[in-house]
């Protein structure tokens, strides 16, 4: 393992994506963006708590709640989009709120404005996402049997 180093920001942060990443297809989705570098932010949150059996309790959980806000957007967009798409970006809303949630729950693990840029954080996600959801729909509506 490297050294763990907290980005000052989220541009310093797009500086430190691979390139093969940034050439994804879904790599020009902000959320999908805020929702990988909300990820390194909660791996470099459980780093600290892993000393401490409460907190590697909540990091088990986060991590996992955490990875699926970004996993499940990846696994949506290869499915194409439309309803589809936003079927799996519901998916990141739900691990979303989960994760902010698990944040909470760690506040005695955190200092107050990193807690506070968390939170934030997840729920910018959650008004991009409900976006972007709401987008697929307008933009391919479900087709009625007859």
């Amino acid at each position: 393992m490297g050294t763990l180093n907290y980005p000052s920001s989220y541009q310093d942060w797009v500086e430190t994506v691979p390139q093969v990443i940034k050439e994804s297809p879904v790599w020009p989705s902000v959320f999908y963006q805020k929702a990988l570098f909300l990820y390194d932010l909660c791996w470099l949150n459980c780093e600290a708590w892993i000393q401490d059996r409460r907190g590697r309790a909540i990091g088990e959980q986060i991590i996992r709640s955490c990875g699926s806000i970004s996993a499940n957007i990846e696994e949506g967009y290869g499915r194409g989009l439309g309803r589809e798409y936003a079927r799996f970006l519901s998916f990141s809303v739900a691990a979303a709120r989960e994760t902010q949630g698990w944040y909470y729950r760690a506040h005695h693990l955190m200092k107050p404005d990193a807690l506070d840029h968390r939170l934030k954080l997840c729920d910018e996600n959650i008004a991009m996402l409900i976006t972007a959801i709401n987008a697929q729909k307008k933009q391919f509506p479900a087709t009625r049997k007859r």
